[in-house]
């Protein structure tokens, strides 16, 4: 009979009570740490893009601080031209259209536009509709709801741009002090595993700055395809404008997988509206000539749908899988199992986090493989 037996029992116990505590210290403590740890991820991956521009421009100028500062003004700076370009241009067309339509003209177009569409139902959905009142007092309800709710819309900017701000500082504290935060990590490593811990940091840090890699890739497709559907809808009459703003909107937000081009779908059917308003041929425009779609409504809805199913089914699944060494289905799985638990934010660290996962396991798999060597 093994001597070791009662001695492995008694740690697999310990391991086992450690291991309870640990989850239950999490447990309580997650809620508290949650926002932070957040913070910390997103500060980590802005790093890691723009870690290789501070270095670049480090060893040109020899002054860290320094380069750190303008990298940060510079990317800040092309937000901020970017945003205030974009505002502008659609303010200045909203202004247009305040002073081509009164409030009268609006409600009467919006009841012709209600009208139009009961009458293009078929009869089994026309009777589903209720008729307790016409479109434009439904529309009016709904403007009136969304004015109640300004108040909670300006606290949750407020929470935003807080958050964005203490990430900002983070960023820049990381890119500052990254390569000492680095040094400091490795010297903790114990001579026995100082090979194999260089090897691990160095492999996490490329499947990371890969798969950012990855995403603008994807990013910068699904901008390209979103401008390319606009351009084909404008020449069938759409009249869009600001189609480059919209495409960046959408390849940008894309950054939260499958999301993006729904977020490019809600400028663009405004500026379809404030453009085409009081043309009959807009208002008349069929899809495919058969469904009923006033101002391109619909057109811009399945073009954004096509986008979004050739983004999530095709190009996500082979650039970011391939960035990360994941396969498709893989990706797949990790982003559905990601919004399961946290939505969004789930879904934009689930890919990463399957990488890191996958490096660690390698590591300990050639670690228990060549124990003997060390």
């Amino acid at each position: 009979m093994d001597k070791n037996l009662p001695t492995d029992y008694f740690q697999l116990i310990y391991r086992l009570l450690v291991g309870l505590v640990a989850a239950g210290f999490l447990y309580f403590v997650w809620p508290f740490v949650s926002n932070v740890v957040l913070m910390l991820v997103f500060a980590f991956l802005f790093t890691t893009v723009l870690l290789s521009s501070v270095d670049a421009l480090e060893r040109r100028i020899h002054s860290r601080g320094i380069s750190v500062l303008l990298i940060t003004v510079g990317v800040l700076a092309g937000i901020g031209i970017f945003i205030g370009s974009f505002i502008s241009q659609l303010s200045s067309q909203a202004a247009e259209f305040s002073s081509r339509v009164d409030p009268a003209t609006l409600t009467a177009e919006f009841k012709g536009l209600g009208e139009r569409f009961m009458a293009a139902l078929p009869g089994f959905a026309s009777n589903m509709v209720s008729s307790s009142g016409d479109f434009a007092s439904t529309l009016s309800t709904f403007i009136n709801a969304v004015v109640e709710n300004l108040a909670s819309l300006a606290g949750a900017i407020g929470s935003f741009m807080l958050t964005a701000a203490m990430i900002l500082i983070f960023t820049i504290i990381l890119l500052a002090e990254y390569h000492s935060f680095r040094k400091t990590l490795v010297s903790y490593i114990s001579n026995k595993y100082f090979e194999v811990g260089l090897k691990l940091i160095f492999n996490i840090e490329k499947s990371v700055s890969s798969y950012l890699r990855g995403q603008f890739l994807s990013a910068a497709s699904v901008a390209l395809m979103s401008v390319i559907g606009l351009v084909i809808l404008n020449l069938a009459g759409a009249n869009l404008t600001l189609i480059v703003f919209i495409g960046i909107i959408a390849g940008l937000a894309n950054l939260i997988p499958l999301v993006g081009p729904f977020v490019g779908m809600v400028p663009a059917i405004l500026i379809a509206f404030m453009n085409n308003l009081g043309s009959e041929a807009a208002v008349a425009h069929m899809l495919f000539g058969v469904v009923p779609s006033p101002f391109f409504i619909l057109d811009i809805i399945l073009m954004f749908i096509v986008v979004q199913q050739i983004e999530g089914n095709l190009i996500t699944p082979t650039l970011v899988g391939k960035s990360v060494g994941l396969h498709p289905m893989l990706v797949m799985i990790a982003l559905i199992i990601g919004g399961t638990i946290l939505g969004p934010l789930g879904m934009l660290f689930a890919v990463p986090a399957t990488g890191v996962m996958k490096v660690i396991g390698q590591e300990i798999a050639f670690v228990r493989q060549n124990a003997h060597l060390l």
